[in-house]
């Protein structure tokens, strides 16, 4: 049990583990050799029922928050962290459609969410805005009961494979473009007519999450399939998108970091010099290193949770908490990735070793948007009081 969280939230995470062990470590290695989305992951967290994790109790769902988000997504990724980012975008989009969901949308994505039955995802980045993913140019025009979307979406995660696409457009008013930049959120079905998804994913790291670009053309979609307003993007990315992504992310990124540690303990241990029968752990020097990689992610863990739990209680001060832990997740990552490579010494250099596959992993989460280079950027705004946009 671990004393900060409380016991919904442990009983939650052993559940995760349990699910982990028995059903998502085993396939690990072959979701990142032949780039396969987890589709064995996603089953087995929907039969624990863990995929209503932020849908309301009242339609079915564990009605949790971020505390519980970043520990189940890390225990995922201390072993598939593929099988992570998929759930935690899954949650991610979960959190949207429940923020402000009507009465269809509960009934119709809510309740087959909690029941295991349907999976979502977010469609927000574009290539022309790269890490600005909260400035689409995908375009939105009402008819009648409808709406028609053309753009192209990049990155999405469970790409092909998701049951609906929570998708940012630009707003429109009175059939023309809204001033002011504001944008608009909807639910994309998997069977909308005018919808294409392009190559499949093939990525240097995080091989398994089917991270597909998708083409709307003339693409038809429900007006009771708005979410919110329109031009309540952001509003949603700041109050919603923002807190559940980098929680999931920056969970993702300390199991990869964890992961990390252990192989380089276990290898500590065993090694040993032939011609003195001494073990690499009696080396003073390779102490010390071992020891900065096990602050440096408990520094990580420390802040992540301090970020959940303000996130959790709406502190007024919360922000910068949650901005910054994804960046720091992502920094201690490649660190710890980084060092076990070193540490590791030639074993962890084999073709597809599971320490190289670490440091392959890590190395997504600096280019994942929001990119760590922006989630500084905006921490220091935060902090000084000047406006993130």
């Amino acid at each position: 049990m671990d004393h900060h969280f409380s016991p919904t939230v442990d009983s939650l995470q052993a559940l995760a583990r349990q699910v982990t062990q028995t059903s998502i470590e085993p396939m690990a290695a072959q979701v990142d050799a032949q780039c396969m989305w987890p589709a064995h992951s996603m089953a087995a967290l929907a039969q624990a029922g863990l995929m209503g994790l932020h849908v309301p109790t009242a339609l079915g769902g564990h009605g949790q928050g971020l505390q519980t988000l970043a520990a189940i997504t890390e225990t995922i990724g201390r072993a598939c962290p593929s099988s992570a980012l998929c759930f935690g975008m899954h949650c991610v989009g979960t959190a949207v459609i429940a923020a402000k969901a009507t009465g269809y949308q509960q009934q119709h994505y809510l309740r087959a969410i909690a029941q295991g039955r349907h999976i979502t995802t977010l469609a927000l980045s574009e290539s022309g805005s790269g890490a600005h993913f909260f400035l689409p140019a995908t375009r939105l025009a009402a008819d009648g009961d409808d709406f028609i979307v053309d753009g192209t979406k990049q990155f999405v995660t469970n790409g092909s494979h998701a049951d609906s696409y929570v998708i940012s457009t630009a707003a429109q008013q009175d059939g023309a473009a809204a001033p002011g930049g504001d944008f608009s959120c909807l639910v994309l079905d998997a069977d909308a007519p005018g919808l294409q998804w392009q190559e499949p994913w093939a990525g240097f790291g995080m091989r398994g999450n089917s991270s597909r670009g998708l083409r709307l053309e003339g693409t038809r979609v429900p007006r009771r399939n708005l979410l919110g307003e329109q031009g309540d993007q952001v509003w949603y990315v700041f109050e919603v998108i923002a807190p559940f992504f980098l929680m999931a992310m920056a969970g993702t990124y300390l199991g990869v970091a964890q992961s990390a540690l252990e192989a380089t303990e276990a290898h500590l241990r065993m090694r040993r010099y032939a011609h003195s029968g001494e073990s690499l752990a009696d080396i003073e020097s390779l102490q010390v290193r071992f020891a900065a990689m096990w602050v440096a992610l408990e520094k990580s863990r420390g802040l992540l949770r301090e970020a959940a739990a303000r996130g959790d209680a709406g502190h007024p001060d919360a922000l910068p908490y949650l901005l910054a832990c994804k960046a720091d997740a992502a920094d201690t990552a490649v660190l710890l990735a980084n060092e076990a490579m070193t540490l590791c010494g030639g074993m962890a250099y084999r073709e597809n070793s599971r320490v190289a596959q670490m440091l392959r992993d890590a190395r997504a989460s600096h280019v994942m948007s929001p990119t760590t280079d922006l989630l500084k950027l905006w921490t220091g705004r935060s902090l000084l009081g000047v406006p993130l946009l």
